[in-house]
């Protein structure tokens, strides 16, 4: 939000900067009324996306209706002027940035799924608890965990994992929950800021091509900051003591192991892609889903055969339970996976695309990026849009910082990535991982919780930043 205001602010007492806001092909509608109509329906749509958990409305509404409105003005405009062209070409631009992020996220997201399905993730939930870890150990456990595995899922699948493992081990213990949902959010979004798997920004930048997939691991060492510092302050509040011995058998299903290594496979492949034949990744992950579609129809075919046999030795084992199991075993179907796939994230992730690129047509970041960049500079710029990554989602953010395309280092490219995945962790509503936990642990993780220890998180922050700038100085240089 904090960027319309900045750009309304900018064309108000900036007429003669308005006056250069488009290029020569394009229209300067910045003072139209079309212009502030589209920017008065940006800010109209993401005050309802800022209010969807008061709201409970699914936040993909009004950026979808706002995205359609305001393509809708340009386009009329661009019409009356006799450049409709130039209109639809700039929409289908955004249009296939998205497609391609579209469906390298439904790939990703079709893989954690089947894993989820084939009860992993439970199976790793179920070897914790038996485990009967201390308080202290399952604290650092849960977040190291959240921190390594977030890079290769995402961040929000592995916060939930990792909460549903305290919520199971300490149920009762609301103060030693709400601590470690906070650690679990801020690893769970240090951990996706140092890889292209990890967030949503971060793959943003990979498919812009400004940063290489083995440059992330550069924010490794700063991401790890950003954790430690605040989970080093909070490990002095937790109690050693250890929980209630649980006991929790969880049976993987089959094909479990197999499906995770087709996923690295096909990480692999769209790495490939990318650095050795120069081709987006999304055709790695393409081909990666037919991977996982072949395996599919192999586990359709040898399941009678597979069921028989456990049937058998179950019944030799007079297992009355596992036969119970078995009888309702259905076949695995990798479309039922696409279709849990988080389709409200992904149309909401289309709205912001076509309203930025329709703000950026119109001229508005132009004038945003002369006002933060070549007023502020870089460094400041980068480092305060990771602060108000807290308050809004990422995504717009990092979405308007590679539309703007700044003149900028390296090094500072690499800042904003590091700034925006983990800017939003100093909130609870400022990432997906803090959103999704309030609802998992609601009434013990929530915004005021989490806001205690803003100050701790903020230190994490304000280090991560100058351990990269300090470690990494040499991708810095005189204009970033």
């Amino acid at each position: 939000m904090w960027l319309v205001f900045a750009a309304l602010t900018a064309l108000l007492v900036s007429p003669t900067a308005a006056a250069a806001a488009a290029d020569s092909t394009t229209l300067n509608l910045t003072q139209t009324a079309i212009g502030l109509s589209a920017l008065i329906i940006f800010v109209a749509a993401y005050l309802l996306v800022m209010g969807e958990e008061r709201l409970h409305m699914r936040k993909s509404k009004p950026v979808l209706v706002a995205a359609g409105l305001i393509w809708m003005m340009l386009g009329y405009v661009y019409t009356q002027n006799g450049m409709s062209h130039i209109a639809e070409d700039a929409f289908r631009h955004n249009l296939l940035e998205f497609a391609e992020l579209m469906l390298f996220l439904l790939v990703a997201m079709t893989y954690i799924n089947a894993m989820e399905e084939r009860r992993l993730f439970d199976g790793l939930r179920a070897w914790l608890v038996r485990k009967q870890f201390s308080y202290r150990q399952l604290f650092w456990i849960s977040g190291g965990l959240a921190f390594f595995i977030s890079p290769i899922a995402d961040n929000l699948t592995t916060a939930l994992l990792m909460c549903a493992v305290i919520m199971k081990v300490a149920p009762d213990d609301k103060r030693f929950i709400a601590l470690t949902s906070i650690s679990i959010v801020v690893a769970a979004n240090a951990g996706g800021a140092f890889s292209p798997f990890g967030d949503i920004t971060t793959l943003m930048v990979w498919q812009a091509g400004l940063v290489e997939f083995q440059e992330f691991l550069v924010l490794f060492i700063p991401s790890l900051v950003n954790y430690l510092v605040p989970a080093l302050i909070m490990n002095f509040f937790i109690k050693n003591k250890r929980p209630e011995a649980l006991d929790e058998e969880v049976e993987l299903k089959r094909g479990a192991l197999r499906i995770t290594f087709l996923f690295l496979l096909t990480i692999a492949t769209a790495v490939a892609c990318h650095i050795l034949l120069h081709l987006p990744p999304v055709l790695g992950m393409m081909m990666g889903l037919g991977y996982l579609q072949f395996f599919g129809y192999f586990l359709r075919m040898t399941l009678p055969g597979s069921l028989a046999r456990k049937k058998a030795m179950a019944e030799r084992e007079g297992d009355v339970q596992k036969l119970k199991r078995l009888g309702g075993v259905v076949p695995f179907d990798v479309f039922s996976r696409v279709s849990r796939a988080e389709w409200d994230t992904l149309l909401f992730f289309y709205g912001i695309v076509m309203c930025v690129g329709g703000l950026s047509l119109i001229g508005y970041l132009h004038l945003l990026s002369d006002s933060l960049y070549n007023g502020w500079g870089a460094t400041e710029a980068n480092i305060s849009l990771g602060l108000i990554s807290a308050l809004i989602d990422n995504i717009p953010v990092m979405f308007a910082v590679l539309t703007m395309q700044p003149d900028m280092s390296h090094g500072q490219w690499l800042l904003i990535t590091l700034t925006a995945g983990t800017g939003g962790s100093l909130l609870s509503i400022g990432s997906a991982a803090g959103v999704a936990l309030m609802g998992q642990a609601r009434g013990i993780y929530t915004f005021a919780a989490h806001l205690k220890w803003a100050p701790a998180i903020l230190l994490g922050y304000i280090a991560s930043v100058w351990v990269h700038m300090t470690l990494n100085r040499e991708l810095f240089n005189l204009f970033g």
